[in-house]
């Protein structure tokens, strides 16, 4: 017979589709199978260390949220506790909170948490599980850069979104004869550029793995214009930067806890600029930004997550904490937590750039 536990549930880091599927699969396969109990911890890890952000999560709490973006637990990607911001004379600095977090845990009588997120949410996850509570992770990004699998949820869905923002840039980029220059998040990691820009046609593709040289994306353009290509579309990674250059910051600001967070941004500004002397074209920049996290899930997104929630369950049920499940191979499988970091990156000798260069499509090396 199954062991019935009570689990605290926490969605860590950026939102993203396919968070409720996760939860949704997670918490009718717990109550069906096992009869397990789930908290649902609020806005990540800030649940566990501020009061009263904690709350019942039941199969009535999962109805209808299949379809839907965002998560219904909140999230938050500034409540690391071991560098938790408190205030203090006046002034926010930050402490060490953990002992409070398996304080709390033991408070709500948790047997476990299920931590739902990124490289940042299961490294916490991770450090938490040294210090003795269970943990164990579900990793998501819509970047696809995590190590220890093959690929996350909410990657997918925002694949489809930038190519479909890229194949409406076409039609507006021919009848006007410009230059379009589409910004694609992706901070260090080019796969939602490549994937996207690869399905929606795009002439030049930019991202963070390959710098750029603004003399190769000109000819480029040119060799277009004499093939009577009067348009181009650019689909350029948020982190991608011309040679000897860097990475283009928006803006560096403090949140409400003084914490200063740099936000990457205007990274199809600075070479459409760069173009700008160049080309005589008129020169267009469409920033996608959080377009690409909202909205429904995929089938694809939907189907990964589920069976990510349901297979999770099968880690508790046999104790594997200080765990995560990740894909790999077409197959759900277990990783260690301490995998889950930040390390996938496009292979600039890969398949997917040497055939897209194969068809013509730059990358301005």
């Amino acid at each position: 017979m199954p062991q019935f536990l009570r689990l605290g549930v926490l969605t860590g880091g950026g939102d993203c589709p396919g968070l409720n599927a996760l939860i949704r699969g997670l918490v009718k396969r717990g109550v069906h199978e096992f009869g397990h109990e789930f908290v649902g911890i609020e806005n990540g890890y800030m649940g566990l260390v501020e009061p009263e952000l904690t709350r019942p999560l039941t199969e009535e709490d999962t109805r209808g949220i299949l379809p839907k973006g965002g998560t219904i637990l909140g999230t938050s990607n500034k409540a690391n506790p071991f560098q938790y911001p408190v205030q203090e004379n006046g002034a926010w600095v930050d402490r060490d909170l953990s002992d409070l977090v398996l304080r709390r845990a033991a408070e709500l009588k948790l047997d476990g948490i299920i931590a739902i997120g990124g490289d940042g949410t299961l490294t916490i996850g991770h450090q938490l599980s040294q210090k003795g509570l269970h943990v164990v992770g579900c990793p998501k990004t819509i970047d696809n850069d995590l190590s220890g699998t093959d690929q996350t949820f909410g990657f997918d869905t925002a694949r489809a979104i930038c190519t479909e923002a890229i194949d409406r840039l076409h039609s507006t980029a021919e009848s006007h004869d410009r230059v379009m220059v589409v910004e694609i998040m992706g901070r260090h990691a080019g796969f939602l550029t490549l994937d996207s820009g690869i399905a929606g046609g795009a002439d030049v593709i930019l991202i963070p793995e390959i710098p750029y040289s603004v003399e190769s994306i000109v000819e480029k353009i040119r060799r277009r214009g004499r093939r009577k290509r009067s348009f181009s579309i650019i689909a350029i990674a948020e982190g991608a930067y011309p040679a000897g250059g860097t990475l283009a910051v928006l803006d560096k600001a403090g949140d409400i806890r003084g914490r200063g967070v740099v936000r990457l941004g205007g990274a199809g500004k600075v070479c459409a600029d760069l173009l700008a002397g160049h080309v005589a074209a008129e020169i267009r920049v469409t920033v996608l930004g959080h377009l690409q996290r909202g909205g429904s899930p995929t089938a694809s997104d939907r189907l990964l997550a589920t069976m990510y929630g349901c297979k999770v369950l099968d880690l508790v049920r046999d104790g594997q904490w200080d765990s995560m499940v990740a894909l790999r191979d077409g197959r759900i499988v277990t990783a260690p937590l301490s995998e889950s970091r930040k390390e996938r990156r496009v292979d600039p000798d890969g398949e997917p750039v040497r055939f897209a260069k194969s068809m013509g499509i730059s990358f301005g090396d």
